[in-house]
């Protein structure tokens, strides 16, 4: 069923680990999200989700991650149903990305 389908998701988001490679690829993974004041909700649990996993806030509706997580921000898209109100970028590079480096440790 659907509602199902949904729990699902959920469990998948709850156990979902990144692992952290070896050596960083020197991409940066960015989340531009734009969303309506009708699902204010699930706006702030998506971002409650990338704070647990470690993104970081790098200004209104844009944080960042330096591993891949595509799975993990297809997952979000999916259970929130953001569709292509939530973006995700993949960047070489960065403009003067000293501090992240320095909160990620890289």
């Amino acid at each position: 069923t659907d509602k199902g389908k949904r729990e699902l998701l959920k469990y998948r988001l709850e156990e979902l680990i990144i692992n952290k490679p070896w050596r960083w690829d020197r991409k940066w993974r960015v989340v531009i999200y734009d969303i309506q004041e009708l699902k204010r909700r699930a706006r702030n649990q998506m971002r409650r989700e990338l704070i647990n996993l470690g993104f970081v806030y790098l200004q209104n509706s844009v944080w960042v991650y330096p591993y891949e997580c595509d799975e993990f921000v297809t997952l979000l898209k999916t259970y929130y149903d953001l569709g292509r109100s939530l973006l995700y970028l993949v960047v070489d590079k960065l403009e003067d990305d000293t501090l992240l480096r320095k909160e990620f440790g890289l």
